[in-house]
């Protein structure tokens, strides 16, 4: 039953809702290529019982990674909060989810409305709930997280959704976890965060994405791609297009996010969680157009630095190489990535861009600007 708990004109409110995924619960579509089924189940087991089972909030949950994420662990058995301004539904029943599936999940998860920037409302909310757990997926900045670290002193564990991109540019590829980071970067908010919760002696565990995709990705990333590739269009790719970066697919980067759960081994440690393999620009392209049944596609280079594009990315990725071993998440916590690239970025296609939905509409804009010139098609 629903329960209001009225807190400095903020309302804190629990109430089981609707939701939904694209494929947790098995059949996933073939792609045009006829791609072999794979039931997406995470590997190893995850059992619960009730000793283990763990009071959780999820701080965001609505958008990308949290929707697979807080599936995983109602599925488990947790008690799974989320935490949100409210603005989106906080649940929606998605692509190759069952009704009964849907309809369980719905009637477990919680919900808590509030802003994580009032950090009254926060401090108050939270420790009169009181948590076990506490999954950090849309933290950017450490003022953020102090609050829910002071409201919360008997906390298990804090689980970080970090980036990759805190790596300081090297020459010496891929990043390990252990390699010098980047205090100027743009996601020095990260970075401030992860030592804020090694100074706080709590026991924590920071994961580290590359680029992540698949369904629901708010971020163009294949997307970009599918555009282009669906209007029959060339696709303009800065430079040579041998740079080598690395995707990794959001199921994956889920399931590593509960496998540090309650794990003695994760403790005060920063995982890399990304793909198995790395891909050149003018590779991704290709991979795309397999993925989702197009022909071979045309690649056009160019030299950025001939063109100003004011504010708008002509790119959906940074200029270089970017890439980091998983190496350490594969060792300690016994984690392999189930999705090859193809194979997720199919995924990803049939059950959101190929359905007909997508984030942003397409802009071929600075495209046009680029093909305008005499360009050499490769």
């Amino acid at each position: 039953m629903a329960r209001m708990v009225a807190l400095q004109q903020n309302q804190l409110s629990f109430s089981p809702l609707a939701s939904s995924l694209s494929d947790f619960s098995g059949t996933r579509l073939h792609t045009q290529l006829q791609l072999k089924r794979k039931l997406w189940q995470p590997k190893g087991s995850f059992s619960v019982s009730a000793s283990s089972t763990k009071k959780i909030l999820i701080m965001g949950g609505t958008r990308f990674i949290g929707v697979f994420l807080s599936r995983l662990l109602v599925k488990e058995g947790h008690q799974v909060t989320l935490f949100t301004r409210g603005k989106a539904p906080v649940t929606q029943q998605l692509p190759g989810e069952s009704d009964g599936d849907y309809a369980d999940f719905s009637s477990k998860i919680l919900h808590l409305k509030g802003d994580r920037k009032d950090f009254d409302f926060v401090k108050s909310s939270l420790s009169a709930e009181g948590y076990d757990v506490v999954y950090d997926i849309n933290g950017r900045e450490a003022d953020e997280v102090e609050p829910i670290l002071d409201a919360l002193p008997n906390l298990e564990q804090f689980i970080y959704c970090s980036s990759a991109g805190v790596y300081l540019k090297s020459d010496l590829l891929p990043h390990a976890e252990t390699d010098a980071v980047d205090p100027k970067s743009r996601h020095k908010g990260k970075l401030e965060t992860e030592s804020l919760l090694q100074s706080k002696g709590v026991n924590w565990t920071s994961i580290r994405p590359v680029y992540i995709y698949g369904p629901l990705n708010y971020n163009p990333v294949e997307e970009w791609f599918f555009h282009r590739l669906k209007a029959g269009r060339p696709i303009p790719i800065p430079s040579s297009g041998i740079q080598i970066t690395q995707l990794g697919h959001v199921k994956d980067l889920a399931t590593a996010f509960v496998q540090v759960l309650g794990n003695d081994k994760a403790r005060k440690e920063v995982f890399n969680i990304s793909g198995e393999k790395y891909v050149t620009f003018d590779g991704l392209a290709r991979a795309c157009a397999k993925a989702g049944g197009f022909p071979e596609p045309e690649i056009v280079h160019y030299n950025p630095k001939d063109f100003d594009f004011g504010k708008k990315k002509s790119f959906p990725f940074r200029d270089q190489h970017f890439f980091a071993s998983i190496e350490k998440a594969k060792r300690v916590l016994g984690w392999e990535p189930e999705f090859d690239l193809v194979e997720g970025l199919a995924d990803s296609y049939n059950l959101d861009f190929g359905r007909g939905t997508f984030r942003k509409e397409a802009d071929f804009s600075t495209d046009d600007i680029i093909l305008g010139k005499s360009l050499v098609s490769v």
